[in-house]
């Protein structure tokens, strides 16, 4: 059979493999007989082949390829080591150079055989569990001085089954703890936790073939690249609904961390983001629709807790979430009510306001411009309509209105803009240049095409600076990648997100596979891929870099560089910017708001390094109180120092509280970091005015 793959667009690749078949005649559990279907064993082929064939990276799929994937799939199953045994890697091993051979050939066995294994020992652990609950939690010793080793990801497999038991009678331990301490009477615990580990052995048994298999598959998939996913029939119809957003929700992007589900980015101007009370790196540990009874769900699928969040607009959800701000065992959990609907294209509009600072005694006017996303009334664009809404049409609008305010620069914000439209990132760079290229694709031919903007004349030729975060993301990044490569502007905040990477769907005979077939790159050549822009002065990151961001994620693509589309210009910024960090040092220093990011950020890290807790309740206790004690400390300290009434104790917020809050009013001068923006910009101004005058 000959195989044809025309270049217009990606074909499907059916292959035919033999079906292993079962041996065993009884299941002792509901998983045992699980083996692939021949639509299984197909759709692996076609993943292999279009892989092969149309990845941004074509690496072989070869021995070093297999231990790739043989690591990241125990990664997924058991990232904290604490199911399966010694003996069962050992076991496994002598696969380990082998999936490139299994996968070429539609055998699906070695990944099947694994995962079952792995929902062998899951449900052992469970059982042991309970068992331990059922003894009663009040039971429990906690005067015993006693730890547990809480960062597992490097710890040795364990041996024996009476170290994987003496492993976990510390883990229920550990939980009891922290719900004790997070204030949940004995009765509370013992439910919650007899409910959290029967659920979890309920849903072991609703595991289907097609779980397994698309773990395995996604493993493979994603061993090019975080983005370059498999994704089952079920997925592919939620990935369709995401796209299209024809469900509601509440606007958040999550993603599986060990047993929780953790919040990854907040969609500009959405449900979850107008509450101001989830943040990126959040843990959601419970959903409730309305006001019934929340559900744990604790050691979920993604999945499942998507659907639980999801739902019809106008409707409530109640999440039960963990701070990120909370210490590392501080299990103290916030209810947070959302009212679901879609994201309205009018609430991520780019909005202006004015910010006025007094500097070396003159009074300044400095337009802000926030842009929440790079958007594109598609709809109304195709339908010829003069009046369709566009981010780079009501920036030019912004920067006309602001230019007749007489303002003295501009800062364009944009903090938390997680990308959109391509197309308006380059129509956006035009206002800005004179003319040339704006951004390089580069697909998996090595053709790089070019995007410019041929329209002779800048709309706006004044002084600007940009403020990025790490949430800064894709479109925001080619942006300002381009502001920064042309001089137009100096660049300030955190480095970014760092996607620089183009996907696309392929369907399959058996659900779809999303795969990275180009990458980015700025007009000087460098990518925005891994790196993002480098700001050229840095802030603190409220976000932890190692746990949000494209470097944080397995298998990311490099950054690097290709030929440059520009030639080098003189950089104006260039020779103040040693001076320009000096005074922003030297400002920062003394403000409230730079020192308390700067010490709680400290604080936050050194208890992250701590890879053990106590398993004494007095320890812990004490523990909990010292840093409670310092968080309070550095709060007062910026109370203080703006003129405020010192807390008692650090609040939490309440549910009531939290429906009835006003949207935030801040004014641009309360920002920290967009004053302080508006400051380096005019110390940019001083600067260069007094050279040009000399």
């Amino acid at each position: 059979m000959k195989h044809l793959f025309p270049s217009t667009a990606l074909a499907l690749f059916i292959g035919f493999g033999l079906l292993p078949m079962s041996t065993n005649t009884f299941a002792a559990n509901s998983w045992d007989n699980l083996q692939p279907d021949r639509d299984e064993v197909i759709a692996s082929l076609n993943v292999v082949e279009l892989l092969k064939r149309h990845h941004y990276s074509k690496p072989p799929l070869d021995d070093a390829r297999s231990v790739i994937i043989y690591d990241s799939y125990l990664k997924l199953l058991d990232p904290s080591r604490s199911y399966f045994l010694a003996s069962d890697v050992a076991e496994f091993d002598k696969w380990k150079t082998q999936f490139d051979d299994f996968l070429k050939s539609g055998d699906l066995n070695a990944g099947f055989t694994i995962y079952k294994r792995y929902l062998d020992r899951v449900k052992a652990r469970l059982d042991f569990a309970l068992a331990e609950l059922n003894q009663g939690v009040d039971k429990i010793d906690f005067s015993a001085k006693e730890t547990l080793l809480v960062d597992r990801k490097d710890a040795p497999w364990l041996k024996t089954t009476a170290q994987l038991d003496d492993l976990w009678r510390k883990r229920v331990k550990d939980e009891v703890l922290r719900m004790k301490i997070a204030g949940k009477d004995s009765k509370q615990i013992q439910e919650t936790l007899t409910k959290r580990y029967k659920n979890q052995l309920a849903r072991l048994n609703q595991t289907r073939a097609e779980d397994i298999f698309q773990a395995y598959i996604n493993t493979f998939a994603m061993s090019y690249d975080p983005h370059t996913n498999y994704l089952s029939p079920d997925s592919a119809e939620n990935f369709d609904i995401n796209m299209s957003l024809s469900l509601e929700g509440i606007g958040a992007v999550l993603q599986s961390d060990n047993d929780q589900v953790k919040v990854v980015r907040l969609v500009p101007a959405g449900p979850a983001d107008k509450t101001k009370q989830v943040a990126p790196a959040d843990k959601i540990i419970g959903v409730a629709q309305g006001n019934k009874e929340m559900v744990d769900v604790v050691g979920w699928r993604l999945d499942e807790v998507v659907k639980l969040i999801r739902g019809p607009k106008g409707t409530l959800v109640r999440l039960e979430v963990i701070p990120a701000s909370n210490a590392p065992n501080d299990q103290t959990s916030k209810i947070v009510p959302i009212i679901r609907e879609a994201v309205k294209l009018e609430d991520q509009a780019v909005k202006k306001s004015i910010l006025n600072l007094k500097q070396d005694g003159k009074n300044y006017k400095l337009g802000v411009i926030e842009i929440p996303a790079f958007y594109l009334d598609f709809k109304a664009f195709r339908a010829g309509d003069p009046n369709y809404k566009s981010t780079t049409r009501d920036v030019k609008k912004l920067l006309t209105e602001l230019q007749k305010d007489k303002v003295d620069g501009v800062v364009i914000d944009l903090r938390n803009n997680g990308g959109g439209s391509l197309q308006e990132a380059t129509e956006l760079t035009s206002l800005f240049i004179d003319k040339g290229p704006t951004v390089l694709v580069r697909n998996a031919d090595g053709r790089v095409d070019v995007l410019e903007d041929e329209n002779p004349g800048a709309f706006y030729k004044g002084p600007m600076a940009l403020l990025v975060n790490r949430l800064s993301a894709s479109a925001s990044e080619i942006f300002a990648g381009a502001m920064q490569d042309y001089h137009r502007a100096l660049i300030i905040g955190g480095q970014t997100f760092g996607k620089g990477t183009v996907q696309t769907i392929q369907p399959l005979n058996h659900g779809e596979l999303k795969l990275t077939l180009a990458k980015f790159y700025r007009v000087s050549g460098q990518s925005t891929q891994h790196q993002g822009v480098l700001p050229d002065i840095d802030y603190p990151s409220i976000i932890d870099t190692k746990e949000i961001g494209e470097s944080a994620l397995p298998e990311a693509m490099p950054w690097d560089t290709i030929r440059p589309a520009i030639k080098p210009a003189m950089d104006p910024f260039r020779p103040f910017l040693a001076q320009l960090k000096a005074d922003h040092e030297s400002r920062s220093a003394k403000d409230a708001e730079f020192v308390f990011i700067r010490d709680k950020l400290a604080l936050a890290q050194k208890l992250m390094a701590e890879k053990t807790v106590s398993l004494n309740e007095a320890d812990r206790r004490a523990q909990h109180a010292d840093i409670e004690a310092k968080q309070l400390a550095l709060e007062n300290t910026r109370r203080k120092a703006k003129g405020e009434e010192p807390l008692k104790e650090l609040k939490k917020e309440d549910e009531d509280a939290l429906a009835a809050a006003e949207p935030d009013k801040t004014k641009p001068e309360d920002d920290a970091y967009l004053s302080e923006t508006g400051r380096i910009l005019l110390d940019y101004l001083k600067l260069s005015t007094s050279v040009a005058k000399h």
